[in-house]
């Protein structure tokens, strides 16, 4: 990883470890018997700290090199379209039989996301090295 990269990743953890502990905190208390309105305003709480972490990449990204920005390009022409396939088939799989809820509900499937960017990434650095 080279040096900007590496500052891009400094720079964006604190945001992203915010954006963290308060989805995780969001999740626990929805889980409880809230109000409606408080409930909207649990549920919303992760929303500004994730648009931080976002806008800090973005800064990142911008300061990267032409490799490392082309490295970041592929790792999102990766995922993007894995993450298609995943909701596609989902949605398919969903009119041919019952899904679980508990299994894969939106607060479930999200998480395969950033997993895909990272497949594509590992791809990208190996084809790049």
């Amino acid at each position: 990883m080279g040096r900007v990269a590496r500052v891009v990743l400094d720079n964006s953890i604190v945001p992203a470890l915010l954006f963290l502990v308060t989805y995780i905190v969001a999740r626990m208390l929805l889980e409880q018997r809230l109000g409606a309105p408080l409930a909207i305003a649990v549920a919303l709480l992760p929303v500004p700290f994730f648009g931080l972490w976002l806008l800090a990449m973005v800064r990142g990204i911008r300061q990267m090199d032409e490799l490392e920005r082309r490295i970041q390009l592929e790792a999102v022409a990766v995922g993007f379209p894995l993450a298609l396939l995943l909701l596609m088939t989902l949605g398919l799989l969903e009119l041919a039989i019952t899904l679980s809820p508990d299994d894969w509900s939106y607060r479930h499937v999200w998480a395969f996301l950033p997993i895909f960017y990272l497949v594509g990434l590992a791809l990208a650095r190996r084809r790049y090295q």
